[in-house]
């Protein structure tokens, strides 16, 4: 017997696996509510302009489902293939492309205005790794109670850093007041 829960309980299906970006905007057989769509057959040719009833019926004499590849076409483009192929495929590609990004990422360093010079060539030498590696520096120099009030005297510290890395890295912005820091960001050289 069914058993009915109260008000305020809800229940939520999970499916087992992701749901691609890809997988959620394609529409597949039934979900196809055009009235006219451009057809392609199996191996790539076309068939013309027919009734989405019409390209349906194909598909299933085929044995395959019908997709919309082109939704915003004039009338929208549908290809009759396997739609668990075409979904795999698509992963693929994306995969592909997100292995050819480059990623780079920001590290950062901060230094006090107090820093003695040996702390300084530690910061500088991290920094210079990540630079070599291809990654952004952004160097903030951190300022507590009194020394707020010779923030502008202590640029020369950030001044020096750049100085010291001028041969792996350029200055991609200059010295700026952020809040209780002065922050100046790094990136490496191109090599030509």
């Amino acid at each position: 017997m069914y058993k009915r829960m109260p008000p305020g309980i809800r229940f939520y299906i999970f499916f087992k696996g992701g749901v691609s970006i890809s997988d959620v905007n394609v529409q597949i057989n039934e979900q196809i509510r055009d009235k006219e769509v451009r057809v392609i057959g199996e191996d790539g040719e076309q068939l013309g302009i027919m009734s989405s009833e019409a390209a349906l019926k194909l598909a299933d004499e085929a044995g395959l489902d019908l997709v919309k590849i082109a939704p915003n076409a004039a009338p929208p483009v549908v290809k009759i293939i396997d739609f668990s192929k075409y979904r795999y495929e698509q992963r693929r590609k994306e995969k592909e492309q997100k292995k050819k990004q480059n990623v780079i990422e920001v590290k950062e360093v901060r230094l006090t205005p107090n820093i003695d010079t040996n702390d300084l060539n530690t910061k500088v030498s991290a920094a210079r790794k990540f630079l070599e590696k291809g990654n952004k520096v952004k160097v903030s120099l951190r300022f507590r109670g009194r020394e707020l009030s010779r923030m502008n005297q202590s640029r020369y510290i950030l001044d020096e850093f750049a100085e010291t890395l001028a041969e792996v890295a350029q200055v991609d912005k200059p010295s700026k007041a952020e809040g209780r820091s002065l922050v100046m960001i790094l990136s490496p050289k191109k090599s030509k």
